[in-house]
């Protein structure tokens, strides 16, 4: 298993439906700044967001074993193999996240309990 790179290309924030449905003051994001980088595997980053890391899950999973010789969905998503772009599930202010299969092998660092 390899881990991957997940990088935040953009937070963002619907002015148009955070207007009509957002709490007062929303803004985008608190909690990921664009630019910042995680690697993962088979757990959450650290100060990684948790509902960000449920809606990427299995792209990182399929990244990190192997996905990364293929493109996503039969070459009519993602252009460059090993690269998935998606985003969080908040549906006013979504973060988009690039995720890329690297080379880093991954060490599992807890002992599975039988």
């Amino acid at each position: 298993m390899k881990k991957c790179k997940i990088t935040v290309l953009k937070t963002t924030l619907d002015k148009e439906l955070a207007e009509e449905y957002g709490a007062e003051g929303l803004t985008a994001c608190p909690m990921l700044k664009e630019g910042q980088v995680f690697y993962a595997d088979y757990a959450k980053p650290e100060g990684f967001c948790d509902e960000a890391w449920k809606a990427i899950y299995q792209y990182v999973f399929a990244l990190s074993h192997g996905a990364e010789k293929d493109v996503f969905y039969y070459g009519d998503w993602i252009r460059k193999p090993g690269v998935a772009i998606c985003s969080c599930n908040d549906g006013l202010r979504p973060v988009i996240f690039k995720i890329e299969a690297t080379e880093e092998e991954s060490q599992i660092d807890y002992v599975p309990v039988r």
